[in-house]
């Protein structure tokens, strides 16, 4: 059985304020985790240090390859968590999101996402995190 996944927004909600949706729905027989995810290539080496762009579009190839690791893709990507450290970052977020997720989610259907913002994250050069749950 693979997962059937429902990702919409309730109507007395509203509509959401960025690229996601409200609600994932989820029957799966297996659910995936991923550890935050930062921008470090397979060599450890930290790419994009103080380009944010270059660091989430590492981020985000990160998250595909450990996807791709248990056989899965954006498909089955349920849930985000994202950490940033500068406010001033919101909009380079939210551009990312907006000409990024359409080629990974082509049906528009954008998993929820919780932003927060942090103090800093385990190394000073990193200015963002995501986090990402799949079922499978």
């Amino acid at each position: 059985m693979s997962a059937e996944i429902k990702i919409y927004n309730p109507t007395k909600l509203g509509p959401p304020m960025g690229q996601y949706h409200h609600v994932t729905r989820v029957k799966a027989n297996e659910f995936l985790f991923l550890a935050g995810m930062l921008p470090g290539d397979a060599n450890g080496e930290i790419i994009g240090d103080g380009d944010f762009d270059a660091q989430a579009t590492q981020i985000f190839a990160n998250i595909s390859a450990a996807l791709k690791s248990a056989d899965a893709n954006w498909s089955n990507v349920v849930q985000f968590t994202t950490y940033l450290v500068h406010s001033q970052d919101i909009p380079k977020f939210m551009a990312f999101r907006k000409r990024e997720f359409p080629k990974m989610f082509p049906d528009g259907k954008y998993p929820p996402n919780t932003l927060l913002m942090v103090d800093r994250l385990v190394q000073e050069p990193f200015l963002l995190e995501v986090q990402t749950v799949a079922a499978l």
